[in-house]
């Protein structure tokens, strides 16, 4: 049987392969290529820029309204084809039944907080030093934006770049990943029947060394908006600062979640295991390292153990699964060498440690210290190390010990420490009694240090891609001094 091949999208119309050639799309679970995917040349990027760049103009004067009832009109695509977008994701990116429809929803619910913010750019009017001199600001869209979108939420991240760029009046080239590009596709597939004009958006997917890079270099990209590894990231920041390019980055995260001695103990089992082992712990959010205090370390620790021990792996299709494949078989070693070195200076696999092709158990790991590989080093897995704080500030020094800063929680029901542990979290989000894992599309998502900068989500989306610019208006005739 013949595999469906899926061209790339450039200035409203799809196109076949040409010199890029073609990529095979892998299901997770299986390890079987269920499509093929056509691949930017040089020259497909070239076109993809030139008909964002050409697209600009119209689209930043069309009228709010229009742009509003686009977005709306492309969330209404969507929720008519909800089911099918989300047995794609599940079987490109290998998402569980539970987590794919989630995408989706929230995917919609992206476009209509988009549409929302259509009207909201505003700017301020102020008086000016001068004499009959009156000073305002206004907000104007950048022109073309480059987005780089990850593999573990593909339609979802991807959406959240795309539809606040064009609510804010700019044009696109996305670039999604290359595990999961018809995610990437089904977005320009969505706004094409939308009725999107030519050129607003456009979907290349294709090898970094080919579009990314173009999209960094080219000086009618006005903004790269990047969701990825801190490795990649830092090359993105270094690249986007000798070409004069804004850039947000939302990066990798080492994620704490505190448990003060205070707490409901199964209550934060509960927080702990989904902020670990949802999406198999594929989540840039995810709880991979709980802290708690000793005087409830030892009762934790056997309650989270056993629930771990409980939690189904397997076919991402089956409703009941919790944890399905990761996204390739490689990172199954690259987690098992986290943990043969953890073992080796001394820390213990409580449960799991193991996998079979793709699907690694649910871990935990006590005793981690910081000479251990994984005490700082993400594992984009379903496994998590428990450590043991003396009291609440080595708790809070435990938590801020570490590179990134994205996602921060705690567990307590001490107004005093809860609040002074969000004040304190070197995280840019911090979440008291909940767990790690939070994102809502209209609310400003981002991290400090290596987890990036910028913010995504509602007016921060429309901020970060929009200018500002002073205007002022001299009435009658300014007085020079010479």
């Amino acid at each position: 049987m013949s595999l469906p091949i899926h061209p790339m999208y450039i200035n409203g119309a799809w196109r076949p392969a040409g010199e890029g050639g073609l990529a095979d799309d892998v299901n997770p679970a299986t390890g079987e290529v269920f499509a093929r995917i056509a691949q930017a040349s040089a020259a497909d990027v070239e076109d993809a820029i030139a008909s964002a760049h050409a697209a600009f103009g119209p689209w930043q004067k069309l009228l709010a309204a229009e742009r509003e009832a686009l977005l709306l009109r492309t969330a209404d695509v969507i929720a008519a084809q909800a089911d099918r977008i989300r047995d794609l994701i599940i079987e490109e990116n290998g998402s569980v039944f539970m987590k794919a429809p989630w995408e989706v929803g929230y995917a919609i619910e992206c476009l209509r907080v988009a549409a929302g913010c259509v009207r909201q750019p505003h700017g301020d009017t102020f008086p000016a030093s001068a004499p009959g001199q009156v000073g305002m600001t206004i907000r104007q869209p950048l022109g073309v934006i480059g987005g780089i979108a990850p593999f573990n939420s593909p339609f979802l991240l991807a959406m959240k770049k795309v539809a606040f760029a064009l609510a804010a009046g700019n044009t696109f080239v996305l670039k999604p990943s290359e595990l999961t590009p018809l995610s990437g596709l089904k977005i320009a597939e969505v706004f094409h029947a939308a009725g999107l004009p030519p050129g607003v958006l456009n979907v290349i997917p294709g090898p970094a060394a080919v579009v990314g890079d173009r999209l960094l270099a080219d000086p009618r990209v006005k903004m790269i908006t990047f969701t990825g590894s801190s490795k990649v990231g830092r090359h993105l920041a270094a690249e986007a600062g000798r070409h004069m390019k804004r850039v947000t980055l939302e990066m990798g995260g080492k994620n704490p979640l505190v448990v003060l001695k205070d707490a409901d103990i199964d209550y934060a089992v509960d927080a702990a295991a989904f902020g670990i082992f949802f999406h198999q712990g594929q989540v840039c959010m995810a709880s991979s390292r709980i802290i708690v205090e000793a005087p409830i370390f030892d009762a934790f620790l056997e309650k989270f153990v056993a629930k771990a021990r409980t939690i189904t792996v397997g076919d991402p299709r089956d409703p009941k699964t919790v944890v399905g494949p990761l996204i390739r078989p490689s990172q199954c070693g690259f987690i098992a060498g986290q943990i043969a070195d953890a073992v080796a200076k001394g820390a213990t696999v409580c449960c799991g440690g193991t996998h079979t092709g793709p699907f690694f158990t649910p871990t935990v790991l006590a005793g981690v210290t910081a000479q251990m590989s994984i005490y700082g080093e993400e594992s984009f897995g379903p496994v998590t190390s428990v450590l043991k704080a003396d009291d609440y500030e080595h708790a809070l020094f435990l938590s801020n010990d570490t590179r990134a800063g994205l996602s921060s929680a705690v567990v307590t029901n001490d107004l005093q420490k809860a609040m002074d542990f969000a004040l304190r979290s070197e995280s840019g989000m911090v979440h008291i009694n909940d767990t790690t894992i939070s994102d809502e599309p209209h609310i400003a998502f981002g991290g400090v240090k290596d987890s990036g900068f910028g913010r995504e989500g509602g007016m921060a989306s429309i901020h970060e891609m929009t200018e500002v610019k002073w205007i002022t208006f001299q009435l009658g005739k300014r007085a020079f001094p010479f």
